[in-house]
């Protein structure tokens, strides 16, 4: 039951460790926002979608939809310093793990003024799953716990079959799609042509190529980590139609949120270019047979000058290696006792 454990336990450490956050309103379009050469607004460089803004909005700021840039600036500092605080000493025997310090994105104290990243269903929250949605976690927990589909953490330690997808490298754990912050690496590159646009993501390197030429959807029976994408344009917005996801993944994501089964979903993303120093990022997660309700988020994205790193994920997994090396002691370890 370890998963369904982290699955809640995460969805109430995002309410309650950033509990004072909220929305930024991000104006329209700008006349003078860059264009390519061929005419489509220009999407391209590299853009950066961290904040401390939570995914849903806290209980305690139910009735408030948004915060002042002041309120907002005092969230962000108290967000950064609790982040900071938890740099505490590892427990013996315990190797202990990334210092807050080090990931270069929580050391900025950079929040919104909206109260979630969540912007529909009103109340900013993650509507419920379906019944049968609940019903096959259960079974699926029930026997062997398989497909693993969280990002981060597992079912066991017997194989790396049982490990998230983000410890095995199929994933990254903040690259969705849809695209939401996470620890570090919260950057996108983006390159355009005519025909296409290809989503560059620096945590794992992961790529999707998104045509604009009008092609057929891909056929039902293939399926893929990242969905099959087809984009349009709709006006000065990029929209962009993902279908065609394997039921390995959840059909929402979040380093330690799982939520049910990406086999039907059906996800819409929207880029808008607002200025030269800023896109606007709107995704909607559609999945009758997971969600009792489709649901929407936004966020900005500002334009960064700093290159991507090469997130080289398996070259040097050694945290996989290490984990499973350290299972079988343990077992090794048990079985001596008398």
């Amino acid at each position: 039951m370890q998963e369904r454990t982290t699955r809640f336990a995460t969805r109430a450490a995002l309410a309650l460790a950033l509990a004072v956050l909220l929305p930024v309103v991000v104006p329209a379009q700008s006349s003078d926002a860059p264009r390519t050469s061929w005419g489509d607004p220009d999407l391209g460089g590299v853009w950066d979608y961290w904040t401390f803004t939570p995914l849903e909005r806290p209980e305690e700021l139910a009735d408030r939809a948004t915060l002042t840039v002041e309120e907002a600036a005092v969230v962000a500092q108290e967000a950064n310093a609790a982040a900071l605080a938890r740099d505490l000493a590892a427990p013996p025997g315990d190797p202990g793990g990334y210092s807050q310090a080090v990931w270069t994105d929580r050391a900025r104290a950079t929040a919104l003024t909206q109260t979630a990243l969540i912007v529909d269903p009103p109340d900013g929250r993650i509507p419920a799953l379906t019944p049968e949605a609940e019903a096959r976690e259960e079974a699926r927990l029930a026997a062997d716990g398989q497909p693993v589909r969280i990002r981060v953490g597992g079912y066991g330690t017997a194989g790396p079959e049982e490990r998230g997808l983000a410890e095995r490298c199929l994933l990254g754990f903040s690259t969705g799609p849809p695209l939401l912050p996470g620890g570090y690496n919260n950057n996108v590159q983006i390159f355009q042509t005519p025909d296409a646009v290809v989503l560059l993501v620096e945590m794992n390197h992961d790529v999707r190529v998104v045509p604009l030429d009008g092609r057929p959807a891909l056929d039902d029976g293939i399926r893929q980590w990242m969905g099959s994408s087809r984009g349009r344009w709709e006006g000065d917005t990029l929209v962009i139609d993902t279908r065609n996801f394997t039921d390995r993944t959840a059909s929402f994501a979040l380093t330690g949120l799982a939520l049910g089964s990406a086999g039907g979903l059906r996800l819409e993303e929207r880029f808008t270019r607002v200025d030269g120093d800023s896109l606007l990022y709107e995704f909607t997660v559609d999945d009758p047979a997971s969600f009792t309700r489709s649901f929407s988020g936004r966020l900005p994205m500002n334009r960064s000058e700093l290159p991507l790193y090469e997130y080289a994920c398996h070259e040097g997994n050694y945290g996989m290696e290490n984990l499973l090396r350290g299972a079988r002691a343990e077992e090794r370890d048990a079985a001596l006792e008398p």
